[in-house]
């Protein structure tokens, strides 16, 4: 049996790459976001249950997210990207704050910055018109994800 669920972890995992291999840029941010605010759910839940390795864990990971968010960002791209970069260099040192003095507070501080920005990019996401969204984003998901939206 666990033999099996090897297998399908595994499928599933490799499932899970090709997706954001292929995934349009659009779609690639709303999953990095997806998994980031996942991930600080399951920290805050860790923190809670204070289980600080799964805690730590799920923080770094965000924290991964984060810079990629960031490496990502192309400043001359559009007038808020300046202040969209200082939102990720705010939640990163929150992050970084929350997991070495395991502060459920700096996580939820965190979550309550994160969400909204979340629930914007799915909405601009979801106005874009369709030709946008069937271009692939290969170059752009190649130079990142390596596991960033892995399952587990």
């Amino acid at each position: 049996m666990n033999m099996m669920y090897n297998v399908n972890a595994q499928q599933l995992s490799q499932y899970n790459r090709q997706a954001a291999l292929s995934a349009p840029p659009a779609r690639l941010l709303t999953m990095l976001y997806d998994r980031l605010l996942l991930d600080l759910g399951r920290a805050e839940t860790a923190q809670i249950g204070e289980d600080w390795q799964a805690a730590s864990e799920q923080l770094l990971h965000a924290q991964a997210i984060v810079d990629e968010l960031s490496g990502s960002l192309e400043l001359d791209a559009w007038d808020g990207a300046a202040n969209l970069m200082g939102v990720y260099h705010y939640v990163s040192r929150v992050l970084i704050d929350a997991n070495i003095h395991r502060d459920v507070e700096r996580t939820r501080e965190a979550i309550s910055i994160l969400e909204p920005l979340r629930q914007s990019w799915h909405e601009a996401a979801a106005m874009l018109p369709a030709q946008n969204i069937a271009q692939p984003a290969a170059q752009m998901a190649t130079a990142s994800t390596g596991g960033m939206l892995g399952v587990g």
